[in-house]
C-alpha cells in the first residue's frame, strides 16, 4: 500500500508523521522543504512534484482552504491530471460543503473516490494523534482509509455521504466561534465592574460558564498572547458558510448572528491574522479597560 500526504503545515505535518505508524510506504508533498529531511530520515519519501505525490492508492489532503484544496486537486496543474481509476482521496481539511460536493463530482467522473474527513483539535491533539475525524462519502471507501484515520485520531467517526463530514465539522465550529465570541465580550466587562480578571478566569474554568473556549483562550488572554489557534479569517469562513446555509434553508441563527458580528468588527480593527481571543481587544477598547494578569 502507497500511501501520498500533501500539506505540510501546522496539522498536516504531525498528521502525516503519525501516519506513519500505518507501515505503508509514503510520500509526502508540500511547496516548502522544510519538514522534508526529518520525513527522509523516518523512511518516507519526500517531493515538492504533485505528480509523484499520486502515484498511491491513497492520498491524504491537509490544506489551508477550499480555493488551495481545488487549485491542487483540479487546476490546470492538479492532481486530477496525475490520478487513475480506483484511487481514494482523502481530504482532512476544513472547507465549505458546496466545495467538497464541486470537488467529488469531478473526481467521480473519473472514477476517483472522494472521502471529506476534517478534523477537530488543536495542535497538541494533532502531534498526540488524538483528533477527532468527522467522514462522509461512500461507506466501503471509509473503511478502507479508517486504519490510516485511527493513526491521528481517537474518535473516527462516519457521519453520511459525501459532504456531511464537513457539514459535521461546521456545526462544531460554530459552537466553538460562538463560545469565543461570548467570552471577548462578557469577561471586560468583567474587568470594567472591578473584578479581578484572574479570580473570574478561575470561576469561569471551574464554574458552569466553562467551556474548551474558555479553558484555551481565558488564560492565553491573561497573559496578552493573541496568536494562539487558528486565525480569525479562517474562523470568518465557517461563519460565511452557516450564512449560507441559513439564507437558503431559511433557518433563523440569531446568536451566530451576533457572533458573526463580533467577528467583523474584530476583522474591521485589523485582527485576522491573530487568534480568535484577540476579539476580547475590541470590548477592551470600547470599554477602555485590559483583561490581564497583571502579576504575570
Amino acid at each position: 500500500m502507497k500511501i501520498g500526504f500533501i500539506g505540510l503545515g501546522k496539522m498536516g505535518k504531525h498528521m502525516a508523521l503519525n501516519m506513519l505508524k500505518s507501515g505503508a510506504e509514503i510520500i509526502v508533498n508540500d511547496v516548502r522543504t522544510d519538514y522534508f529531511e526529518e520525513f527522509i530520515s523516518k523512511g518516507a519519501k519526500a517531493t515538492t512534484d504533485l505528480s509523484e505525490a499520486a502515484q498511491t492508492d491513497i492520498i491524504f489532503l491537509s490544506l489551508p482552504d477550499t480555493k488551495i484544496v481545488k487549485g491542487v486537486l483540479l487546476g490546470e496543474k492538479g492532481l486530477i491530471n496525475h490520478l487513475h481509476k480506483g484511487q481514494i482521496v482523502v481530504d482532512l481539511s476544513t472547507i465549505t460543503y458546496t466545495g467538497t460536493l464541486e470537488i467529488a463530482k469531478h473526481l467521480e467522473e473519473k472514477n476517483i473516490a472522494f472521502v471529506d474527513a476534517p478534523v477537530s483539535g488543536m495542535e497538541a491533539r494533532a502531534v498526540d494523534g488524538t483528533l477527532t475525524v468527522m467522514c462522509g462519502g461512500e461507506k466501503k471507501n471509509f473503511e478502507k482509509v479508517k486504519p490510516f484515520l485511527e493513526c491521528i485520531g481517537n474518535k473516527i467517526l462516519y457521519m453520511g455521504d459525501i459532504g456531511k463530514g464537513q457539514l459535521t465539522k461546521l456545526i462544531n465550529q460554530l459552537l466553538f466561534d460562538i463560545n469565543v465570541a461570548a467570552i471577548a465580550e462578557i469577561l471586560p466587562m468583567a474587568k470594567k465592574l472591578g473584578l479581578d480578571p484572574v479570580k473570574v478566569a478561575d470561576v469561569v474554568n471551574s464554574g458552569t460558564g466553562r467551556s474548551y473556549a474558555s479553558e484555551f483562550f481565558i488564560p492565553n488572554i491573561l497573559k496578552e498572547k493573541f496568536n494562539e489557534g487558528y486565525s480569525m479569517d479562517n474562523a470568518y469562513k465557517d461563519l460565511i458558510s452557516a450564512a449560507g446555509i441559513s439564507a437558503d434553508l431559511c433557518v433563523p441563527l440569531p446568536v451566530l448572528h451576533a457572533a458573526t458580528t463580533t467577528y467583523q468588527m474584530a476583522l474591521l480593527k485589523g485582527y485576522g491574522d491573530c487568534g480568535k481571543g484577540a476579539m476580547i481587544q475590541v470590548f477592551e477598547e470600547l470599554l477602555g479597560v485590559e483583561y490581564r494578569d497583571n502579576e504575570k
